[in-house]
């Protein structure tokens, strides 16, 4: 055997840093991740909707405790996604066949892979500190009558990056055919309060919003530099100039909403009538311990000529 002056020793185990771990449910209807902190992300992959979301063993996400979680209809809570329109169609639209907040929240997405990062916004640690989950939906995975309605050839991949620092949200559209596509978008997160009467949206103060609660809703202008919810709120906040939309719990910091290439936010919360007409809502009295901030391009309609891509998503800070 030949001796080698400059062998290398043996890597002790015990001086390898952990790292993220992934792991696909049993029954494949779920992705977790979970960073060697106890950070940690679950995503169920119909809709491709973010369950649950946790800093230092607290969750940061309302769920509906009577959330549908068996494909059959919208998860209640989390952070669901919608795409290609936003509310109810509107007519003459090639989204007009599409029901409210179209398909993607209903339909089953493709687990494509993970990955870490040593470069992205949320990575600090050579890539050990951070895991993205990458999801994807085409039209071969809709239902028949998802494809008749929205007879577009298009590509979507959904990116969920779990850090030390927060969690990052991307939708990446491609149009796949060859006649333009028009679309809308929003992240539908409900997050999680201790009182929402005590807590307060800020970062909006001058912006431009539709007040879907009024009758007829017309645009406003946002006076308020700490918007409380105390009734129910339904706001539509356009052309943002800031990028960043906080809520404030009891006068303290709790989460940071950073817009992502995208202009647009509501602000929204059923409150006790709506929530009780709702049969997946839970419990009764949840309305006050959550508060939608949920960022989109929902104002206008985004346009892609064919092979064009958008991508847009944010980035939430959970201070706890």
């Amino acid at each position: 055997m030949v001796d080698r002056p400059n062998k290398p020793s043996a890597i002790d185990a015990s001086t390898i840093d952990p790292q993220p771990q992934v792991s696909i449910a049993t029954d494949s209807s779920k992705v977790s991740a979970k960073l060697p902190t106890g950070d940690s992300v679950e995503v169920l992959l119909h809709g491709a909707t973010v369950t649950s979301w946790k800093t230092k063993g607290q969750e940061n996400l309302w769920l509906s405790e009577k959330a549908v979680l068996d494909g059959s209809k919208a998860v209640r809570g989390g952070i669901p996604v919608v795409f290609p329109v936003f509310g109810p169609p509107p007519a003459n639209h090639s989204t007009s066949n599409l029901p409210q907040h179209g398909f993607a929240r209903n339909a089953h997405w493709e687990f494509l892979d993970k990955s870490t990062s040593e470069s992205g916004p949320l990575s600090k640690k050579g890539g050990d500190d951070c895991v993205k989950l990458d999801f994807g939906l085409s039209p071969s995975s809709l239902s028949a009558e998802a494809r008749e309605a929205w007879p577009h050839d298009f590509g979507l991949i959904y990116s969920v990056t779990l850090g030390r620092d927060g969690l990052q949200t991307m939708l990446n559209v491609r149009n796949e055919g060859k006649e333009p596509l028009e679309f809308q978008m929003l992240l539908h997160s409900y997050f999680k309060v201790k009182d929402v009467t005590k807590t307060t949206v800020t970062g909006l103060l001058g912006s431009s919003y539709i007040d879907k609660v009024l009758s007829p809703s017309g645009t406003q202008t946002e006076s308020h530099a700490n918007i409380p919810i105390t009734s129910e709120i339904d706001r539509v906040y356009k052309s943002i100039p800031q990028d960043t939309t906080s809520i404030v719990e009891d006068g303290k910091p709790r989460f940071d909403v950073v817009r992502d290439s995208l202009s647009d936010t509501v602000v929204w919360n059923p409150w006790k009538e709506k929530a009780g007409g709702m049969s997946d809502f839970a419990p009764q009295d949840g309305y006050l311990r959550m508060v939608c901030v949920e960022v989109g391009s929902v104002a206008e309609w985004q346009k892609l000529e064919p092979g064009e891509t958008f991508e847009g998503g944010q980035i939430v800070k959970s201070h706890i």
